[in-house]
């Protein structure tokens, strides 16, 4: 009897992949019958456009434009997706094809989701008693691709959203639905700590690091308006003024929000530990490092000063001390 062997010039292995494309093909195939499938039909937002809920987001976001108050106040463009959300109770209005999408790559083995990016054009402003109504629809299912993640698809839903009926935005959302990939065997230990990363400096932020050498905490100040802002920008957020000059920030603040960050872990760092929005006593708020204090303990409103932490030989990083006051 004889036994078959491999063929000597690989035809084997070209066979296999073959076959394997001829799968993925076909898989593809059903995956793309889902492309033009309604998401969501007839949305309605759960709120009309109002004024707390783009006062909170500009507040949030740092952004004291005059365009999003007073009587004739528009919504911040990058609201859009923010009137389509559905909040903790959902939609009713979603169609299957989504569930009946997933349910497909979840029995190939794509289990896992992560979101990748969003794209989004503004056709007109949204105005407070604006009422929103939105329609999406699964626009493109990609072939399978390799990621750092794991193999997978990515899915692009494209929402219409309207205001009084008239279209006001295009919202495109991509996702990757993945099968992560076999974790890599653990790295043997680095023969010394790798280095924390340097900020990037540019002409916009060079002065707020020249003070930090300085032990320095400077704040730029439009001599336009004398409103204060941080992060540095090359102009003012408030009158758009190019002028500005900076004020040295007496170092005391609060924790206005913070997260603790337990992982991925990331070299030069040693998680868990505290990362802050810190409001000082000037307005203005900041991220960086809690210490001082246990991970644990820290909290909203807990008390902070300014000092500076040396990292290494060659970086000084401005850092905020709990429990101070």
């Amino acid at each position: 009897m004889t036994t078959p062997t491999p063929a000597a010039d690989g035809s084997g292995a070209a066979a296999d992949t073959d076959a394997a494309e001829r799968d993925d093909d076909r898989f593809h195939a059903l995956l793309k019958a889902f492309e033009g499938r309604p998401a969501a039909t007839g949305g309605r937002a759960k709120d009309p456009v109002n004024e707390p809920m783009i006062r909170h987001w500009c507040e949030a976001m740092g952004d004291a434009n005059p365009a999003y108050t007073g009587p004739a106040a528009i919504a911040p463009p990058t609201m859009l997706q923010a009137w389509t959300m559905g909040g903790l109770s959902g939609h009713t209005d979603r169609s299957s094809a989504y569930e009946e999408l997933f349910e497909l790559l979840d029995g190939a083995g794509c289990t896992s989701v992560v979101a990748t990016d969003c794209e989004q054009e503004y056709l007109r402003p949204l105005r407070p008693g604006d009422t929103v109504t939105f329609d999406a629809v699964i626009e493109s299912v990609s072939p399978r691709k390799t990621t750092k993640l794991g193999t997978g698809h990515f899915v692009t839903t494209r929402m219409d959203v309207h205001a009084n009926g008239a279209l006001a935005g295009t919202h495109r959302f991509r996702i990757l639905k993945y099968a992560p990939a076999a974790k890599p065997r653990p790295a043997p230990p680095a023969p010394e700590k790798p280095r924390r990363p340097r900020p990037v400096v540019n002409r916009d932020n060079q002065g707020f690091w020249d003070g930090v050498r300085e032990h320095k905490l400077l704040i730029q100040r439009c001599t336009a308006c004398r409103t204060l802002r941080f992060p540095w920008l090359p102009g003012c957020n408030a009158c758009s003024s190019p002028d500005w000059d900076t004020v040295e920030a007496s170092g005391a603040g609060t924790v206005f929000s913070y997260v603790v960050m337990h992982h991925p872990p990331f070299p030069a760092f040693d998680p868990p530990y505290a990362v802050a929005l810190v409001e000082l006593v000037e307005g203005v708020r900041m991220v960086s490092n809690i210490t001082g204090v246990p991970y644990d303990k820290v909290r909203i409103g807990l008390p902070v000063q300014l000092e500076f932490l040396r990292v290494d030989d060659a970086l000084e990083l401005p850092v905020f001390r709990g429990g101070a006051g």
